[in-house]
């Protein structure tokens, strides 16, 4: 099992980015979490399969089809098994 922290930067508010994330994780049975940063970042936290999180963090690079991403930070985490299912955050 695995934890990934993202940040994405670029077009990526105001294109569903949020809610294709939460689509996207819960299609892959990934748990976490995906919120909008006052600075216009995306930010996530994706747990699950090892597969599933680094597919996951692949299509953070492209998001949906009205965003530009510009560059993804991403961070291995420790697995901690906190969340039960994928959620927006607001």
């Amino acid at each position: 099992m695995k934890r990934v922290h993202v940040w994405i930067r670029g077009k990526v508010q105001g294109v569903f980015f949020r809610a294709e994330t939460h689509r996207a994780a819960q299609n892959l049975n990934l748990a976490g979490w995906v919120r909008n940063l006052p600075d216009g970042r995306v930010e996530a936290v994706f747990e699950g399969e090892d597969a599933a999180v680094d597919k996951m963090t692949l299509w953070c690079k492209t998001g949906p089809p009205a965003a530009h991403v510009e560059d993804v930070a991403a961070a291995v985490e420790p697995y901690t098994g906190d969340f039960r299912n994928f959620n927006i955050r607001y």
